[in-house]
């Protein structure tokens, strides 16, 4: 089973998610503490600022390319338009919402075309670009085409484009970019996982898609009381860790590139642990995208 199917498979599963422990059919165990006493991932709490400023400065530096292009994608419901939200009310200091965003019950992708979304700043718009696509479902004639993800990341899809569950782009139609610039080109893969997602026990390997790419475990307040409670537990939290080894094992992340984060949701004001998190996340999608730019 490939990268992309297997996203598809747990994007069609509805298990309840656990706080920590795994269902078992043998006799119960004594209860066991749901947290590390000690973070097993450390992160400056209360030093936002530092990882805003990281973003705001951040300038790609090949000639070129003016900014640095972020693809998302991953199963229907796993948050992927509302982590471009959450990043754009973060770095305009207020709530925004410029990515329609679909029930995390959706069984069926809320975007069907090639989005692309710019953040505004001051003096025009971030070097950050977002493109958000048909999210992954499970069944034939459904969701995006795994070529058509392809040729996204390979700037041969034009925005607006409007995709099909039944068949890919064709080289020669309307929305096909024949020539694409280093600018149309996506410089990183950004895969959008829900911590709610089944228990992964196939082992699967990612496919080499030639460019970086890095995870976010989305819905982590969700699916683990101990971060509902408090978002600083996240990297205390067994289940949260649990989660992020199984990704890692199965699908062929390697920790460094997997981040646990909470979309806004709810929140009508701005919250400087919601903020921390996506931010620390956004500094190494920054770190590794670039260092794909230098490359090409």
């Amino acid at each position: 089973m490939g990268l992309l199917d297997f996203l598809r498979h747990i994007g069609s599963q509805n298990e309840e998610s656990s706080s920590g422990t795994t269902p078992s059919s043998g006799p119960a165990l004594p209860p066991t503490s749901p947290i590390f006493t000690e973070p097993w991932r450390e992160i400056s709490w209360g030093d936002k600022q530092t990882g805003l400023e990281y973003v705001q400065d951040y300038q790609p530096k090949k000639e070129g390319v003016s900014h640095l292009r972020v693809l998302l994608y991953g199963p229907v419901g796993s948050g992927k338009s509302s982590f471009i939200n959450s990043v754009s009310s973060i770095l305009r200091g207020r709530m925004a919402i410029p990515a329609a965003v679909s029930a995390a019950t959706s069984e069926i992708s809320f975007t069907t075309k090639y989005e692309t979304h710019e953040i505004e700043r001051e003096d025009g718009f971030y070097p950050l670009v977002f493109n958000d696509i048909m999210g992954l479902e499970d069944g034939p004639n459904r969701g995006v085409q795994t070529e058509d993800i392809k040729l996204a990341m390979m700037g041969h899809v034009m925005d607006s484009q409007q995709f099909s569950p039944a068949s890919p782009l064709l080289n020669g139609c309307a929305g096909y970019n024949k020539n694409p610039s280093a600018n149309d080109r996506c410089h990183i893969l950004l895969c959008v996982i829900s911590a709610n997602a089944p228990e992964i026990k196939e082992s699967v390997l990612g496919t080499d898609l030639g460019i970086p790419q890095v995870c976010i475990l989305t819905h982590i307040d969700e699916a683990c009381d101990v971060t509902e409670s408090n978002l600083k537990n996240v990297y205390h939290s067994k289940y949260i860790k649990r989660k992020m080894e199984e990704m890692s094992s199965s699908v062929g992340f390697p920790m460094n590139c997997i981040f646990p984060v909470k979309n806004y949701n709810e929140e009508k004001d701005l919250d400087d642990d919601i903020d921390t998190l996506i931010l620390d996340a956004l500094r190494y999608i920054i770190n590794f995208g670039d260092d794909f730019i230098k490359k090409m």
